[in-house]
């Protein structure tokens, strides 16, 4: 492992306050402005380019699987809200209304989108008649509003940035397995392409989505042992079409109910790059979304023929299909070196003088600072196996983080112990099933469910609370 010493001393060590070590950088990379109105943030232009980056990737899965994206309205109406019951209440607390347009007070108030399912149902109304118009496969990227009271940039805002999917079928089996298709898609991105590795699992009844039958969910672990949920995916069953009377008729020629679901991800997502692979000079970015995969650094670029080797080498990655950046500016190496890191750029290339006379290059990968000379003859395939590098390194490095800090428990007393002796973390431990239990665990040791992971294991035949026999493995957890 190459020397680890801090370049940036204005980032509080994440050992020191986790907190404190998270709010820094997304100041000091200048991915977030706070704004004149509490919990909502500027997203500034690199925190924007991640986003971009982690829309055309999920975008591109989402088209393959034969998903369209289309757009809703951002104002609801009551009286739409208000249709499906159980749904409103879960919201009702978040919910932001508009009650005048203009000076005029409205008839009816409005409510602005926290979610669009009862958007999606008043179309599916007008538009679906028979099995011939099944399935509707939607997307939207759209911005929500929810009113929450704690805030926190990127984790929880009152206004964030995400996609929701949502789909109608005309029957319950096409509309599980579509469920269950998404969650799977949402967790091989995040593995994948963000080097953030989850926990696929199902919701508990008290943890899903207001109005859904069932609710699955990721869960990741992020660096302080803190769970952070990277997405969901929602089951309706037929609940909505009922409320919102959606009927079609089947080849039989019989009157049917669709069965439903929704899915979505967030800029919640930058929030978990930072959590899972930061360190304490900044911002560690997996390749696949970082806005610059390459910095070339001249070195004595005032010496002759510097600044011209570096140009060609940046049209030469540009033309490999590489993000690369140039960085010519009079300010000194140290600082760009420092800048860079805090952007948590994969990878760096040194060319100076003596580089051009050997006929080679430096590469340096961010998350362990490795040094390499590579002929500048090889630049391009260098380039792209650091990177490649780089997104196994990142994720090697959190998934022991998460074998880490992951306990398995039998007992009440040895989850407070793990906990009190190794910190936060991953607690694996048998339920009876019984939300009583459930709430006990959450009160007597803090953690409460994350998810029934979809991998059962058995751990043992009894409830870790009541002692009774078990059903399920569950995954506890503090989150975010």
């Amino acid at each position: 492992m190459a020397d680890q010493k801090k370049l940036v001393e204005e980032i509080t060590s994440m050992d020191q306050d986790f907190a404190k070590w998270y709010t820094d950088i997304v100041k000091k990379a200048e991915l977030i402005e706070y704004t004149s109105v509490k919990g909502c943030m500027v997203i500034r232009p690199y925190a924007y380019a991640i986003w971009e980056n982690i829309q055309h990737l999920l975008d591109t899965r989402f088209k393959q699987t034969g998903h369209e994206n289309v757009c809703m309205p951002m104002f609801i109406p009551e009286s739409l809200l208000n249709k499906e019951k159980e749904h409103v209440e879960g919201f009702a607390p978040e919910v932001a209304w508009v009650t005048h347009g203009g000076s005029e007070e409205l008839e009816e108030r409005l409510c602005v989108r926290p979610t669009s399912e009862t958007l999606f149902c008043e179309h599916y109304a007008n538009i679906v008649h028979s099995y011939r118009d099944l399935p509707k496969k939607y997307n939207q990227w759209v911005s929500v509003v929810r009113w929450e009271k704690t805030t926190r940039p990127f984790l929880r805002s009152r206004e964030f940035l995400w996609q929701e999917g949502h789909t109608i079928h005309a029957t319950a089996q096409e509309a599980v397995e579509e469920t269950e298709q998404m969650l799977n898609l949402y967790a091989d991105f995040c593995e994948q392409e963000l080097a953030i590795p989850v926990v696929r699992g199902r919701k508990t009844e008290s943890d899903k989505f207001a109005g859904a039958v069932a609710t699955y969910a990721i869960e990741a672990l992020m660096h302080d042992g803190k769970a952070l949920q990277a997405g969901t995916s929602h089951y309706f069953g037929d609940g909505f079409a009922k409320a919102f009377d959606i009927q079609f008729t089947d080849k039989d020629n019989a009157r049917r109910y669709p069965h439903q679901t929704s899915w979505g991800m967030t800029t919640r997502l930058i929030g978990a790059i930072i959590m899972t692979h930061g360190d304490d000079n900044g911002l560690v970015l997996p390749p696949a979304v970082a806005p610059i995969q390459a910095v070339i650094l001249p070195i004595a670029q005032h010496k002759p023929g510097v600044l011209e080797k570096a140009r060609e080498l940046r049209v030469r990655l540009l033309a490999a299909g590489i993000r690369v950046k140039l960085d010519d500016s009079d300010n000194s190496a140290g600082w760009k070196f420092s800048e860079y890191e805090m952007k948590g750029v994969p990878v760096r290339v040194e060319i100076g003088p003596k580089d051009i006379e050997q006929g080679q290059c430096v590469l340096v990968t961010r998350h362990n600072r490795e040094k390499t000379a590579v002929a500048l003859d090889d630049l391009e395939q260098a380039v792209r196996k650091k990177l490649q590098q780089v997104r196994d390194g990142l994720y090697q490095k959190a998934l022991e983080n998460r074998e880490r800090r992951t306990y398995i428990c039998t007992e009440l007393d040895q989850i407070t112990r793990a906990l009190e002796e190794k910190g936060d973390g991953f607690v694996k431990a048998m339920w009876c099933g019984d939300e009583a239990c459930e709430d006990a665990v959450k009160e007597k040791t803090g953690v409460g469910s994350r998810c029934i992971p979809l991998h059962q294991e058995h751990l043992s035949d009894t409830c870790v609370c009541c002692g009774k026999p078990a059903k399920y493995m569950v995954l506890w957890g503090k989150a975010y």
